[in-house]
This record gives structure tokens, sequence and C-alpha cells, in this order.
């Protein structure tokens, strides 16, 4: 004689034959109106039989202790061919509405909410039960906060979906506790702030051909700051520079941040920088004298990396940097001179001059501008304003590329064209 079949067993097994009924039927020739409601009906039937599977994993542990398994959301996975991830995930929600959210168990179960919002839900519940932890609040007065927060949701998951109730369970409490809601709000954003200081790193690394990888993590106050000070110099609201001098094709977005990135570091005032090696923070360029005067050759960097000579003509003009200049037995011949750069004076009255960028067509205003030695500092020629014309940090880097020709305009702007 068979031991009686549980009525929980029996269920499952009718629900396999109804499938297998439904199986042999061709939905082509459903009519709209049967196909939408087919689909609900599904969907619903899919997500109540999830939730079924995950309240009978919250209380199956025997089932993994009797066949070895570490917990029963392995002996899952390995016996129904399910990855494990998607077998644990089931596992915490049954367990999570078995011991702590009845109220959305029953929800999930009766199909008055998806498995997917039950997810949501779940999370949202867990932040709240943590917060109480820090708040002066006595056990029963949290626990129908708890109680008021899972009726809420549970309440919403009739209009929303788990997108929409991820957001209203970030500002539950505001809605069942308003009373704790500055303190924890306060508590969380301090402990957050914290934690992103201590996950703070940056990485540079040389790759090799002439560029470095730089890789980051900053708490994100610093990443806003960070962008809108970029922003400021790729200007993404200005056509002209939105393309490519020499094709005309759009630059990519995050080529024009990594070039405004450089041009933010070469705008950074030295003297307002930390000491560093018993002066403010320089860049030593060693190059001879020819080099210098001809812009052909390459220079070197203090840490041993080359750069051509024409780069190092343009950071003359407005970095902070000190040319060792060597002659023909590599004697320093010249550490630089104060007047190489443009004063605060200087670059006011450059602005009411000029007031954008001088190439021909560029609109970037003179805020954002470069000052630029009409004749080259290396070649003698002054920081005065007759020698001086403003120019974008695209046209900055265009006017000492070998590889572009420039003719002034009878305006004086001065316009662009790359060598055939």
């Amino acid at each position: 004689m068979t031991d009686p079949v549980h009525p929980f067993v029996a269920g499952a097994e009718r629900l396999g034959v109804g499938l297998d009924e439904l199986a042999k039927l061709d939905p082509t020739f459903l009519s709209l109106t049967d196909k939408r409601e087919a689909l609900l009906l599904l969907a619903r039937a899919c997500s109540r039989v999830q939730a079924l599977e995950a309240r009978v994993m919250a209380c199956a542990d025997d089932v993994a202790d009797a066949d070895g398994f570490r917990d029963v959301a392995s002996w899952v996975a390995q016996r129904s061919q399910v990855s494990g991830g998607s077998a644990r995930r089931a596992q915490r929600l049954g367990v999570a509405c078995e011991h702590r959210w009845q109220v959305l168990g029953r929800a999930l179960v009766e199909g008055h909410a998806s498995v997917d919002q039950g997810h949501v839900i779940v999370a949202a519940l867990d932040e709240v039960r943590i917060a109480g932890r820090v708040v002066e609040a006595t056990a029963e007065e949290w626990a129908d906060v708890l109680a008021r927060a899972e009726a809420c949701l549970v309440e919403q998951a009739v209009d929303f979906g788990p997108r929409a109730l991820q957001r209203l369970g970030e500002r539950i409490l505001e809605v069942v506790a308003p009373q704790w809601v500055d303190e924890l709000e306060e508590r969380r954003l301090r402990d957050a702030e914290r934690a992103a200081r201590r996950r703070t790193t940056l990485k540079v690394q040389g790759l090799g051909d002439g560029t470095a990888l730089i890789k980051g993590r900053v708490p994100e106050s610093v990443a806003l700051r960070l962008t809108t000070l970029l922003e400021s110099f790729t200007n993404p609201r200005r056509a002209a520079e939105d393309k490519a001098a020499d094709d005309g094709r759009r630059v990519p977005y995050e080529r024009r941040l990594g070039e405004a990135f450089c041009s933010l570091l070469e705008s950074l005032d030295p003297n307002r920088l930390p000491l560093h090696g018993g002066d403010a923070t320089t860049l030593v360029i060693t190059m001879d004298l020819k080099t210098l005067v001809e812009g052909l050759g390459a220079a070197t960097l203090a840490d041993g990396s080359r750069i051509t000579a024409g780069e190092a003509r343009r950071l003359a003009c407005t970095a902070k940097l000190v040319p060792a200049v060597l002659g023909t037995r590599s004697v320093p011949l010249d550490l630089g001179h104060a007047s190489r750069l443009f004063s605060p004076g200087q670059r006011k009255a450059l602005a009411i001059r000029d007031r954008e960028c001088r190439a021909h067509g560029c609109t970037i205003p003179a805020t954002w501008c470069e000052a630029h030695h009409v004749r080259p500092w290396s070649a003698g020629g002054k920081t005065d304003l007759d020698n001086a014309m403003l120019f974008c940090g695209h046209h900055h880097h265009l006017i000492h590329d070998e590889r572009y020709l420039h003719q002034q305009l009878p305006n004086g702007d001065i316009r662009f064209a790359r060598r055939t």
C-alpha cells in the first residue's frame, strides 16, 4: 500500500497535467483579445508558481541535508538544471517572506504582486528594518513602522512596476515614519561619505604607446566637480567644438572629455599647489637648444618619457614648466623666466580684445581659452599683448601641430588647413 499523496504535491502534479494540455494547443490563431488575455494569465501564473517554489525552498533545508548539499538552492540548481544564481535568489525571497514579510508572501502566492516586485519590496523593507537599529525608537514603535511600510508597498504593487516600486521603497519612511527621516538621512549620507573616502583610489598605468590609462574611484561629489570643470572646457552646447578640424566628423564625447582633462591640468596655477621637492609643482623638460629653436626632435620629461619638441613649445605658452635647455656639452643654459607666462592682467586685456578663440569660425569664449605666443617664447618672442592671441585648447594644439598650416586673415583670425 502506497503512502497517500500530499495535496500540495497532488496540486503540483495537476498543474503539470494542465500545462501538458495547454502545450498541445497552437496559439497562432488566437484573436488579439485572446492573446492579450493569455499573456497576462501566463505571466501571473508563472509568477505565482515561482512564489510557491520560493515558499517551499524556505522550509526545505532537510532536503539539502539529506542529499549532502550545502543548501536547498544548490540542490534545486543541480536537480532542475537552473542557474545557481536564480535558485539562490528564489531561496532568499522565500526565506524573507516566510520569516519576516508574511503579508508580501501571501500577495505573491495569490498573484497580487509579481516575483520581481517581491524582490524589490524585500530589499526596501530590509533597509527599513536595519534603519531601526540606529534611531531612538522602541521595538514596538519600529515593528509598527515595518508593518505599515510592508502594507503600503504591497498595496502600491497593484499600480507600480518594479522600478517605480524601488523608488517608492527608497522614500517609504517619508510616508510611514516622517519623524525619523531627517535623522536617518543625515546618518546614511555621513556613512556613505566616509565609505567613499575609504574607497577612493587612483591608478596611473603607462601603456607604452604614448598614452597612459588613468583609473580612479572617487566620491560622487568629487566626480561631479570634475565633470563640471571638464564640461566648462568642452562646452557641449557650441557646435564649433563638435567637429574635428581635419574632416568635419563629430568628435566623440569621451574624447572631448579626455582632451578637456589635459587642458584642465595645463591650466592649474602651480603657485596654489602644495610644495613638491621644495618648490611649487612644476614640469621639467630637458632638450637641447637647437631642438627648442627649430621645433624638430624630441624632449625628455623628468620621468624619462619623451614628447615632441612642438608639444614642449606649446606647453611653454601656458604651463608652469621649467625648460632645462642644454648646450652642446649638456650644460644647462636656461632654467626659464617668470615673464614667460602671461599675467592675470594681461589675460583680462586679451579677453577684452579677442573676446573669443581667434581660430576662424570658433566661438569658444575667451574665459575658456589659452594665451598663445605668436612668436614663440623659445625664439625670443615677448610676453606682451602684441605677441599674444587667444585660442581654445583644440586650436592651441593645432597651431603647434606641424601637420597643419595656418593663415592670418585680414581681421586677424587664424584659418587652419591640413597639409596635403
